[in-house]
């Protein structure tokens, strides 16, 4: 079946189902082609093959087909993480309204969550094979995958997880070699940086991405030539500056701030940031406010409803005014989420945990 452009409620998914294509016929991963999509692929051989079983079908069953798919792996993720069953749904509900967002676009965002969830909730449950193969594969999809990694210290068994992360590297890169040849994986893997690298260039100029921290930065202050580096360094420093209080690692509060902040922190410190990619950052938000001590206070409360609909400012429940004139141009989609970070990293240098958190006793894994 041929496919124009023209199909522009679910041109992600076309590029998407272009990616195997492309790996199956040995065709460039990240070049144009207009008759099929506007806009490029920016992703790698390893998510030609998550894509692969929805190519076969028709593409409005399979984009359907795909949404759910994605929905699902997030709910199930969250599903599984140590709280209470009132407190997961209440993270969904939080979360729902971006989620909705972000499959209208047809994007990868809630798959990448899931993964970096699964990673974290696998070394909780001394699994440590299978958390490498999520962060390998969180990382070989989308680079945000990557700040699974962010759970090392929790790990039991961190020689297995090393292991694991190299035996699904290899795996990973040598699998999509069955449905194409080496010589050509090996070229598109030499052909992603520089394409990662003018994307990311094309982001500072771009109107519906850089909605980060040095997008906003740079709009409100009117500094266009922003570095990047100015701006994560010092984040980066705040960030594993969280990691000071050692003999929290085992506790679940501490770690579920971990995982709230890596989450928002992948979202608010990349250039790459749009509207749909803040359902990662929201369920973070999500994790953070159901891991608050009660009671709550009027600062926590607020921010939760701040984040609520700022992040959600794309959608009909955000004025439009507000939305035009200030939240998008400014790309303040980004202040709820970095306020909320900010004060993550103030929990985890401050906050006294309960030495038994009452989150949910059992194992994450029987939940």
């Amino acid at each position: 079946m041929q496919h124009t452009a023209t199909n522009t409620h679910y041109n992600d998914y076309i590029i998407y189902k272009h990616t195997f294509l492309n790996l199956i016929q040995q065709h460039s991963l990240f070049g144009p082609q207009p008759q099929y999509y506007f806009d490029l692929n920016h992703y790698g051989p390893v998510f030609a093959l998550i894509i692969a079983p929805f190519t076969f079908l028709p593409d409005s069953i399979a984009v359907l087909l795909w949404v759910f798919f994605i929905s699902w792996t997030l709910y199930l993720a969250v599903m599984k993480m140590p709280f209470s069953e009132k407190q997961r749904l209440a993270i969904l509900l939080i979360s729902a309204a971006t989620l909705m967002g972000s499959a209208q676009n047809n994007q990868v965002n809630p798959l990448i969550a899931a993964l970096v969830i699964f990673s974290f909730i696998f070394i909780r449950n001394k699994q440590d094979f299978w958390a490498a193969l999520m962060i390998v594969l969180g990382t070989a999809i989308k680079l945000y995958g990557i700040v699974g990694l962010a759970f090392f210290f929790f790990s039991e068994n961190k020689l297995k997880l090393v292991l694991g992360m190299l035996f699904w590297s290899v795996v990973l890169f040598a699998l999509p070699m069955l449905f194409s040849s080496p010589s050509y994986i090996i070229k598109t893997y030499q052909e992603w940086y520089p394409d990662l690298a003018a994307k990311n260039a094309d982001n500072l100029i771009s109107s519906r991405t850089y909605i980060c921290v040095m997008g906003m930065i740079s709009r409100i202050f009117k500094y266009q030539h922003l570095p990047n580096l100015v701006v994560l360094v010092p984040a980066m420093l705040l960030f594993a500056s969280s990691y000071i209080r050692t003999k929290y690692y085992q506790n679940s509060q501490y770690q579920l701030l971990i995982l709230a902040s890596c989450l928002i922190f992948t979202v608010i410190f990349s250039s790459g940031s749009e509207p749909p990619t803040y359902i990662i950052a929201i369920i973070g938000i999500g994790i953070w406010f159901m891991n608050l001590n009660r009671p709550l206070t009027a600062f926590e409360i607020f921010l939760i409803i701040f984040a609520f609909f700022v992040t959600n400012a794309p959608s009909d429940i955000f004025p439009k005014y507000l939305r035009d004139k200030y939240v998008m141009p400014y790309k303040l989609m980004a202040l709820p989420s970095l306020i909320i970070w900010l004060k993550i990293i103030y929990e985890t240098l401050t906050r006294t945990f309960e030495k038994d958190p009452q989150l949910a006793t059992a194992n994450v894994g029987n939940n």
